[in-house]
């Protein structure tokens, strides 16, 4: 049996259970689960270790709990945002080049002590709605630079790249930024589903 890890804020998250672990939360992580367990029954244990608010730094102080004592086969993760919409909230986000360098610690660490993971990068992403309007260039930039760290991080490391801002941008030509996500950060079910979709089509491609 493969084990399956999520990591990430909020979009992870999504409402999980703490204390089981068959209740992954309402997002992509359990959508991605319902998929992959219909198809191969058994075959892998599916953990969500999301933590709403996580930058960066927070992955990276909860790396030997959340990630080597658990002992993946694969790893997804999803981190970004919060970097950027912290500095804009309390003057507490992660600069990109700070998120550049603890991502790289982070997975560098991650590889030393589970050489054969394999490890999914999702794209951070950001959409119009009422958290980012007001700050709307702001969060647009900020957000393609850590989106541009996260890509070097898999570029140097050999991981696998999961682009999600171009994807949101294109599903805005079938529905408006609200269907996807009502606040421009946190995804409805439909942008969960859109999440879950591209991680299963570079999932596949591992394999």
């Amino acid at each position: 049996m493969r084990t399956i890890l999520f990591q990430g804020d909020s979009i992870t998250d999504v409402d999980r259970d703490r204390n089981c672990d068959d209740r992954r939360g309402l997002g992509y992580p359990t959508l991605i689960a319902g998929e992959l367990g219909y198809e191969a029954p058994g075959a892998f244990t599916f953990l969500n270790r999301g933590v709403s608010g996580d930058r960066v730094v927070d992955l990276y102080a909860r790396i030997k709990r959340d990630v080597i004592n658990l002992r993946p086969d694969v790893m997804s993760i999803l981190i970004g945002v919060n970097d950027v919409w912290h500095e804009l909230s309390s003057q507490n986000g992660v600069s990109a080049e700070k998120y550049r360098k603890v991502y790289g610690m982070y997975v560098e660490e991650i590889l030393a002590a589970l050489p054969n993971v394999r490890i999914l990068v999702l794209e951070p992403f950001v959409l119009h709605g009422p958290a980012t309007d007001g700050s709307w260039d702001y969060f647009r930039k900020e957000v393609a630079l850590r989106a541009e760290a996260a890509r070097d991080v898999v570029e140097t490391y050999g991981l696998t790249f999961v682009p999600l801002q171009r994807v949101f941008d294109a599903a805005l030509e079938k529905a408006d930024a609200s269907y996807w996500t009502p606040d421009g950060v946190h995804p409805t079910t439909f942008g969960h589903e859109l999440i879950a979709r591209e991680w299963i089509r570079a999932f596949r491609s591992l394999n």
